[in-house]
């Protein structure tokens, strides 16, 4: 396991990009996790990284040249345009994307070059619901899948895993990766709900686990136990990635799930004894859901001090 320090990875553009009044992806979840993580005393104890922008060939390795050239020639000069009903532009938010999946590159190296010994990237827009060619889901770069193939095509891996605890399901990351044996998926999600996919997967690597509303931390720690870890152990990944939502918590109104902060930090706990046995403790975690400021804040919080070993 590497004794660095915990990473917490992100860049004032990601402030910046804005989908419109009283959306629930807004700049205030930033403020409410480093808010919570100050008064933790947890913020103090991280490694601050401005994430860079991710470049065009680093995204061009998950997502078509054609798409990105369609998001640059709709980013509005101002006002609003939408990629897709739920998922809106702003003037500035092309350059959030391009930081947000910037982090995700800038956490890989840190993690494999032992300069950090994990990495939280604070970051929005989110990533998991953006597909090969498409946004959605308030996704317009698939962060995380943009870090998995960083690993993979610059430090060489043969095995990263991404699980993903979203209350909703990781298509845009089953769709980059469902037929690429070197990145296995695990995740859990409520069913049937947004994006309505996942309960048959589309490729073996794709260990998908829908739940009904209602699920409790109890359901889902069992879960866990008995699902996610012996597919884990199998896989015996080289870097553990994470898709670190946390819209399943009980007071969220996103969804009708019953998870707590405690649930968070010890599913954590279970990820980092794997990463630890496998990848020499390596683990990048980015923001996703979490829509209730104060549970957001609160999770989020839960979710570092672990990583940090605080």
């Amino acid at each position: 396991m590497s004794s660095g320090p915990s990473a917490y990875i992100s860049h004032p553009a990601c402030a910046m990009h804005n989908m419109g009044k009283g959306h629930p992806e807004c700049a205030e979840r930033l403020e409410a996790i480093k808010d919570r993580l100050m008064a933790a005393g947890i913020w103090d104890f991280l490694w601050h990284i401005d994430a860079p922008a991710a470049t065009r060939e680093q995204l061009a390795r998950v997502h078509g040249t054609e798409y990105l050239d369609r998001l640059a020639l709709i980013s509005p000069t101002h006002g609003f345009v939408h990629a897709d009903p739920d998922t809106a532009m702003n003037p500035f938010t092309l350059r959030a994307a391009y930081h947000a999946a910037g982090a995700g590159i800038a956490a890989v190296d840190a993690v494999m070059q032992g300069k950090a010994a994990n990495a939280f990237c604070g970051v929005r827009p989110p990533g998991h619901h953006a597909e090969r060619n498409n946004a959605m889901g308030f996704c317009f770069f698939n962060n995380v899948a943009v870090a998995a193939r960083h690993a993979l095509d610059q430090y060489g891996l043969e095995r990263v895993v991404i699980v993903d605890f979203d209350v909703h399901h990781g298509n845009g990351t089953e769709d980059i990766f469902c037929e690429d044996d070197r990145v296995m998926m695990v995740s859990f999600f409520q069913h049937p709900f947004f994006p309505y996919s996942g309960d048959v997967p589309r490729g073996a690597n794709m260990r998908n686990f829908p739940m009904p509303r209602g699920t409790t931390g109890a359901q889902f720690r069992d879960l866990v136990l008995e699902k996610w870890l012996p597919i884990l152990n199998e896989f015996s990944p080289q870097l553990i990635l994470i898709s670190a939502g946390f819209d399943a918590h009980l007071e969220d109104e996103m969804s009708t799930m019953g998870l707590v902060e405690a649930d968070y930090a010890w599913v954590t706990k279970q990820l980092m004894k794997v990463a630890d046995q496998y990848a020499d403790g390596r683990i990048v975690s980015f923001l996703e859901g979490g829509y209730d400021l104060s549970a957001l804040g609160r999770s989020v919080a839960a979710h570092i001090k672990e990583l940090a070993d605080i």
